[in-house]
Order: structure tokens, then sequence, then C-alpha cells
């Protein structure tokens, strides 16, 4: 798998810093900065409940694309005063509530960073510099300023395979970084990490679950199906973010977050989801089960279809919730 994403950097420490620190009555909110190598600094929010004890189980939130790439961990938190697009996009993505806000308050500590692209990391032909401080753009600006960042995603994408590696490598990687730091936290029980996202930050969870051995439990939303069915129809529908060159000589998608057994696995898949073909939905969770069977934990994989479209809805997010519980709070 890593030989596929051609992207190895040498191992560096985090070198943490803490730009800001905000409390609230349920949880602490820490915006850092930390190495993922030795030229990247990768922008985080960490959530901490407060009253901590002992140290707790840990989720990596991963965020989604959504085709939004003037934010990227904001997707996933609620700051009580969100931007007008993000509360467009909570609404429409998790159902109204941003997953690493309820997480916290559930008792888990939370990290979630800026995927390479996105947010503070987003492409940036200068003229961002015209508009200022996101949280002051208007909706007019952001879509604007959006739709140049999508413009350039074939530009990555194509300089980086001139370079010798591709986009989802470098995204797993910060992923895989981003544990490094979690566990570097005196709060967190480094046995009791999960990681869960989805669309997007589905695709990120299978690559993270299947190749950090640290990843206890992991719950894919909204990204699961063999690759065969999508050809026909369903190529042009997913980002650039989606290709790694060569993987699928090797693995399909189900193989990748199958690397994850004998550790629990949680696979949300919605049945009116356009982003993937229904029958690719139903052979990835046939084959993910068949993994786990063989491996003799079938009770530790559950894949479960809901009625609607591509998103990440409140009864969703209980059903996850309570499943990280029973895995990770025993």
């Amino acid at each position: 798998m890593l030989e596929c994403f051609g992207y190895r950097p040498d191992a560096v420490l985090p070198r943490a810093e803490v730009l800001a620190r905000q409390e609230f009555p349920e949880f602490i909110r820490e915006k850092i900065l930390f190495n993922t190598t030795s030229h990247f600094r990768v922008p985080a929010y960490l959530h901490i409940p407060r009253g901590l004890t002992e140290p707790t189980p840990a989720i990596v939130d991963l965020h989604s694309h959504g085709g939004m790439f003037m934010f990227g961990k904001e997707k996933v938190i609620d700051f009580g005063k969100n931007h007008p697009t993000m509360k467009i996009y909570h609404e429409k993505n998790y159902g109204g509530r941003p997953t690493a806000t309820e997480l916290v308050k559930r008792g888990y500590v939370v990290i979630t960073i800026d995927a390479f692209m996105f947010g503070e990391r987003r492409y940036d032909a200068g003229v961002d510099h015209f508009h200022g401080d996101r949280a002051k753009m208007s909706p007019e600006e952001v879509t604007e300023l959006n739709r140049q960042c999508r413009g350039k995603e074939s530009t990555l994408a194509k300089s980086l395979i001139y370079a010798g590696t591709c986009w989802p490598g470098i995204m797993a990687w910060d992923d895989m970084r981003t544990v490094d730091y979690l566990i570097t936290r005196p709060e967190v029980d480094p046995r009791r990490i999960g990681c869960m996202g989805v669309s997007l930050g589905g695709w990120r969870t299978n690559f993270l679950a299947g190749l950090d051995e640290r990843i206890a439990a992991a719950c894919v939303v909204g990204f699961m199906s063999t690759v065969h069915p999508m050809l026909e129809r369903h190529i042009d529908t997913h980002s650039f973010a989606h290709f790694v060159p060569g993987l699928h000589q090797w693995l399909d998608l189900p193989d990748v977050v199958s690397m994850l057994a004998p550790k629990p696995l949680l696979v949300q898949q919605c049945r009116q989801d356009g982003l993937f073909p229904f029958a690719g939905m139903e052979a990835a969770i046939k084959k993910i089960s068949a993994a786990y069977e063989k491996a003799g934990v079938k009770e530790r994989f559950s894949g479960r279809f809901y009625d609607v479209p591509h998103e990440f809805n409140v009864a969703m997010q209980d059903e996850a919730i309570k499943w990280f519980d029973e895995q990770l709070k025993k």
C-alpha cells in the first residue's frame, strides 16, 4: 500500500505548538500546529473533555470533501457562531450536528486536521489576501475562492504524479502522523484510539484504519464500494483525492479497510448515495464480511444500510457513537 502511495518521508517528531486555548463548560478546545514531515506543519483542533482524571479514549475525526476547499477541520466542529457556508454544510452533510463537537461531549478526546488542499492548507493564488480573514468573507467570496481551489485539483494531482507520489498518499501519511501526535497527549489512552469520517473522511478512514496498527476501532461512513461496478458511471463523480496509482492491481477498497481485522469495524452505507452503485456497496459489505469471518472474528464487523442520501445524519452518528462506546469504553 505504501509503495503505491510513493510517499514515505523521514520520520519526525511532532514538535507541537498550542496556538490558542478556549475553555467551555463541557470541554477544552486547543488550536495546534504539528509536524507530519520536515516540511509540513499541519493545523488541527484538539477537543478535550473537562474533568478527566485518567487517560481516555480518543477519536481521529476525518473531515469530508463536499467540493468545499475553503474549510477543512471546521466541517466537523460547531464553533457556536459558524460561517454561513459552514452552517449550510453542517445541515446537508452532518444533520446540523458536526461530529467532533458531539464526540467530545460524549467523553472522547477528538482531533481533526486540515487535509492537504483544504482549509488553511488550501490552494492560494494570492487572491485570498484581498478578501481577508475567512471568517469575515461573504458566502459569495467563499464560493468564488472555492471555485478556484476546485479548478486546481487536476494541477495538484498531475504535479504529484510527476513527483512520484499522489495526493491520497499525502493525506494518509498526515492522518497516520496525527496519531503520532495524539499519543503524546497525557489525556489519551493510546490503546483506545478510533477513527471515523464520512465521504472523503470515510475514504481517509479506510486507509488510516488499514495502515495504522494503533487504531483500535474504525467507522467508515458513505465511502465503501468495490471498484469494478463503479467503472462504467461513477469514475467522474469522484475527486482526484480518491485515486491511488497501481492500487487496484493488488487491492480493492474493501480489502484496504479489512487490514484492520481482527479489530472492530463499522461501515455505514446510504442506500440513496448517488456516488456509488448499490451493487458495489453490497459487494463491499460481503467482501469485508468474508475477510472478518476468515479471521475468525465475524462478529467484530458490522455493515449497515440507511435509506438516505450521501450524509452522516444524527441517527447515524448516534449509532456510531454508541458502537464506539461498546468498543473503546469497555
